[in-house]
């Protein structure tokens, strides 16, 4: 069995590529979102958002799917859900939210396929204001989809960043940070 230090690592050196968008990734979201209802006790959901680059129609993208849950207690989310999940194969870690060991923590999953690739990232955060930076990524999402030039923008970026860095996720996520952070302010002003 690996440590988990292992397992992080082994996950931040998993390739970056970048996939032309697909118009299955929307069935794919709906699915898994089916699924974790069907699965967790209801009373622990509240509610499941599509976000990233894969719910942006024509947005090129790793193709993983990422989710974001909004559950009712990160305390049961750890002790009811993880055990469920963990039990179906998914990889769970209890993950900082703002980088190495800084609070608050959230329960972080990755679904594999069968060969192992990953399909899916679910973020499963409460509504508490704690967890704003996760809830403004709609913002970020809402704002690509009604500007496809800054969508555009936003794939050669992802692109170049790829290429650079196709073997280190923390790289590649770093180097999306500052324009993720501007445009979602700008999105946040035009609400």
């Amino acid at each position: 069995m690996k440590t988990l230090q292992e397992r992080v690592q082994r996950a931040l050196r998993e390739d970056v590529g970048i996939s032309p968008y697909d118009s299955r990734w929307p069935d794919l979201f709906r699915c898994e979102a089916e699924h974790l209802r069907s699965c967790i006790p209801a009373a622990l959901i509240r509610r499941i958002e599509h976000f990233g680059s894969t719910a942006v129609p024509g947005l090129a993208a790793k193709p993983i799917v990422d989710m974001l849950v909004q559950v009712t207690s990160l305390r049961a989310a750890r002790t009811e859900i993880a055990p469920i999940l963990k039990a179906q194969g998914y990889d769970y870690f209890w993950r900082p939210s703002f980088g190495d060991d800084i609070p608050p923590w959230y329960a972080f999953f990755i679904r594999r396929d069968r060969r192992g690739i990953r399909t899916h990232h679910i973020h499963m955060v409460t509504g508490r204001p704690a967890f704003r930076e996760h809830w403004d990524r709609l913002f970020f999402r809402d704002y690509l989809i009604a500007h496809p030039q800054t969508a555009h923008v936003y794939e050669s970026l992802k692109i170049e960043l790829a290429t650079a860095h196709p073997n280190d996720r923390a790289a590649y996520t770093n180097g999306k940070t500052a324009f993720i952070q501007r445009i979602t302010a700008q999105a946040k002003k035009s609400k």
